[in-house]
């Protein structure tokens, strides 16, 4: 393990340059940027800032991509160039060519997936799920602890068994797709 050096706030040790938890937070700080990150895991490198600023202006204004006007757009667009994108730039979690207007992750951006989890509209979040999990297994095992036919005929291993192969079965889900939607 390599001692960390503390050099005017940012956490550097001795075999990398990797970007300090305050410049994770700031980059992560703002949602137009948290959205870049989700655009980029969702469509791939090599983005364009104008196809980035188009979904955003969406996303932000709750329409589809073809009702949003060209106010909206630009307005999206000029605060990516001008701020967003060279923030996430220099803090290393994305390269963005702004003479060609290509936005790729790095990987640096890896070290993001601790901070967000990246779902789509129809998931929920793992820890909404795993709560919901243990919920129902308290209420079953609660319906055979109070004597509550059908659930009392059934034996406490029986339960064991059930409740152990329930969890280990979402953690292996949870674990699939926590790599498919791995950033970077």
């Amino acid at each position: 393990m390599t001692p960390h050096l503390i050099n005017e706030g940012k956490a550097t040790t001795d075999e990398s340059d990797e970007p300090s938890r305050d410049e994770v937070f700031t980059a992560l700080s703002n949602r137009r940027r948290r959205n870049v990150i989700t655009y980029l895991k969702q469509h791939g490198d090599g983005a364009r800032v104008r196809d980035i600023a188009e979904q955003l202006a969406a996303w932000e204004n709750g329409l589809e991509i073809p009702e949003v006007t060209y106010k909206q757009r630009k307005r999206v667009y000029t605060a990516l160039h001008q701020s967003h994108l060279p923030k996430l730039a220099e803090s290393g979690f994305i390269d963005y060519e702004s003479d060609r207007g290509i936005v790729s992750l790095t990987e640096e951006s890896r070290q993001l997936e601790v901070y967000l989890e990246v779902v789509s509209e129809n998931e929920i979040l793992w820890g909404e799920y795993y709560v919901g999990l243990a919920v129902v297994c308290g209420l079953l095992g609660g319906a055979a602890w109070i004597g509550t036919v059908p659930f009392a005929s059934v034996s406490g291993y029986a339960y064991a068994v059930l409740f152990a192969v329930l969890f280990g079965v979402s953690g292996l889900v949870h674990r699939r797709s926590t790599r498919r939607n791995r950033l970077g």
